[in-house]
C-alpha cells in the first residue's frame, strides 16, 4: 500500500514538475527584472538630481546672488523671507524653470546659513532646513533619502562656493518616492505583458510536456497490467505443475499396484464424472503409493524418507500435496534422512515433516513461506519459491496453522495442523 501510495505521489509530482519550473523560472526572472528596473530607476534619478544640483551650485547668477546675501544674517540671528525677498525675486523662476525641465519635485537654494531661498511652497521660504545641511555648509555633499515639508524623497544637496573658496549657501535638488513608484509601476505596467506572455507560451509548453509524460505512465501501466495478468497466470500454471506431478506420481503408483478402482476413485476426486458415485477421499492404497512416489524421488536425491502414518486416517487431496511438498522440499535442500509423521485428534489432522539438512536461517524464517523465496540453486529445474507458498495456503485454507523449528536431526522441520476434510 506504501509503494502504490509512494508511486502515485512520484507520478503526480514528474506530472506537475515542467508546470512548476515553468513557474519558478518566470517567477524569477519577473522578479530581477523588477528589480534591476527599480535599481535603474532609483540610480539615474539619483544621477539627474546631483547633476541638477551641482550645475547650478557652479551657475555664476546663482552664486552673485548667494554673495549679496552673505551680509544678511548669521546663525544667532539668520534672515527671514524679508531679508532674502530680494534674492528669492531673482532665484525662484529660474528655480521653476530647472524644476520643471530637469523633471525634479523641488529646486531649493539656501544662504550661507541654510535658509531657504527658494521652494516649491511659499510658506517654506525664509524657514531654515531642518534636514541635513551642517555638514553640506561644511563642505561636503549629500545624496540620499530624507524626509522635508513635502514628504519622503530622494535628494542631492551641493554646496555653493564663493570667492576665496568661502561657502555661501547650498543646492538641494529632490524628486518625491511617490513619484519614483509610480515609475516603478508604470515599468512593471510595461513589462507585465512579456510576463504574462511568458507565462502563458510556458504553461502551454509544461501542459504539451504534461500530456506526453501522462501517456507514457498510461502505456507503462497498460505494460504493468500486462505483466501482472501473465504474472498470474504464470504462477497458476506453477502451482498447477507442482499439484499434477504429485497426481501423476499417485495415478502411476495404483496403476503399477494393479488398484484400477482406487485410481478411478483418486481420479474422480480431482474431476468428478457425471456418473460417478465413488467417495472424494482416499484411504490407505492411495497414501501409501503418494508416499512411494515421494519416497522415489527423495531416492533419486540421495535421501531416505521415513513415514509414520496412522492406517485408519482419511488422506485427501489436500493432505497428499502437503506432506508431498514438505517432503520433496527437505530432499531438494540437500537433506539425506527425512521424516514424516501424521496422526489425528479428533477432526483435526497433525503433521510433520523434518531432516537431517542445513536447516533453515533464522533470519529467513518469516519469509520461507513467501511466494518466490527458494533456498534451491538456480539451476534447480521446475517453478522456484511455489511449493511451500501452495502449502501454506493449503493449511490456512483448512483452518490450520503451520510452523517451523530445529529438528532433532539436526535440520528443519514443519509442523502442521489442519482441519480433517468434510
Amino acid at each position: 500500500m506504501r509503494r502504490r501510495v509512494g508511486a502515485r505521489a512520484v507520478r503526480l509530482g514528474m506530472l506537475l514538475l515542467p508546470s512548476l519550473i515553468v513557474l519558478s523560472a518566470v517567477g524569477v526572472t519577473a522578479g530581477v527584472a523588477i528589480a534591476a528596473q527599480e535599481r535603474s530607476i532609483r540610480a539615474s534619478t539619483a544621477d539627474r538630481v546631483r547633476e541638477v544640483a551641482a550645475s547650478l551650485a557652479v551657475l555664476p547668477e546663482v552664486q552673485r546672488t548667494l554673495e549679496s546675501t552673505v551680509d544678511s544674517g548669521d546663525d544667532d540671528d539668520p534672515a527671514d523671507a524679508g531679508d532674502l525677498a530680494d534674492a528669492t525675486e531673482q532665484l525662484q523662476p529660474l528655480a521653476d524653470i530647472v524644476a520643471q525641465a530637469a523633471g525634479v519635485y523641488y529646486v531649493v537654494i539656501t544662504d550661507d546659513e541654510g535658509v531657504r531661498i527658494t521652494h516649491p511652497l511659499p510658506s517654506e521660504r525664509g524657514v531654515r532646513v531642518s534636514t541635513t545641511n551642517e555638514s553640506v555648509l561644511a563642505g561636503a555633499e549629500f545624496l540620499g533619502t530624507e524626509t522635508g515639508p513635502s514628504g519622503r524623497s530622494l535628494r542631492a544637496k551641493v554646496p555653493v562656493f564663493g570667492d576665496g573658496d568661502r561657502i555661501i549657501g547650498m543646492v538641494a535638488v529632490g524628486v518625491l518616492e511617490s513619484s519614483l513608484s509610480a515609475r516603478r509601476e508604470e515599468a512593471l505596467g510595461d513589462i507585465l505583458p512579456w510576463i504574462v506572455g511568458a507565462l502563458v507560451v510556458g504553461t502551454l509548453a509544461s501542459s504539451a510536456v504534461g500530456a506526453a509524460i501522462e501517456r507514457r505512465f498510461r502505456r507503462l501501466d497498460e505494460q504493468a497490467a500486462e505483466h501482472e495478468h501473465l504474472r498470474r497466470i504464470t504462477a497458476a500454471l506453477q502451482e498447477q505443475s507442482h499439484e499434477f506431478s504429485t497426481r501423476l506420481h499417485v495415478i502411476h503408483g495404483l496403476v503399477s499396484h494393479g488398484d484400477a478402482e482406487e485410481a478411478l476413485t483418486y481420479i474422480d476426486g480431482i474431476v468428478p464424472v457425471l456418473t460417478s458415485e465413488r467417495p472424494g477421499t482416499t484411504r490407505a492404497p492411495v497414501m501409501s503409493v503418494a508416499i512411494e512416489a515421494v519416497r522415489r524421488e527423495l531416492t533419486a536425491l540421495g535421501a531416505h524418507l521415513e513415514v509414520d502414518v496412522d492406517d485408519d486416517i482419511e488422506i485427501d487431496e489436500g493432505v497428499l500435496l502437503v506432506v508431498a511438498n514438505l517432503c520433496r522440499n527437505a530432499g531438494e535442500a540437500g537433506a539425506r534422512n527425512v521424516r514424516c509423521t501424521v496422526t489425528q485428534r479428533g477432526r483435526t489432522l497433525i503433521g510433520s515433516v523434518e531432516d537431517d539438512g542445513p536447516g533453515i536461517d533464522p533470519a529467513d524464517v518469516d519469509r520461507v513461506f513467501a511466494r518466490g523465496y527458494s533456498s534451491k540453486s538456480a539451476r534447480t529445474v521446475g517453478g522456484r519459491g511455489i511449493g511451500l507458498d501452495l502449502v501454506r495456503r493449503t493449511v490456512m485454507a483448512r483452518g490450520g496453522v503451520i510452523e517451523i523449528g530445529r529438528s532433532p536431526l539436526g535440520g528443519a522441520r514443519f509442523d502442521f495442523e489442519m482441519d480433517e476434510v468434510r
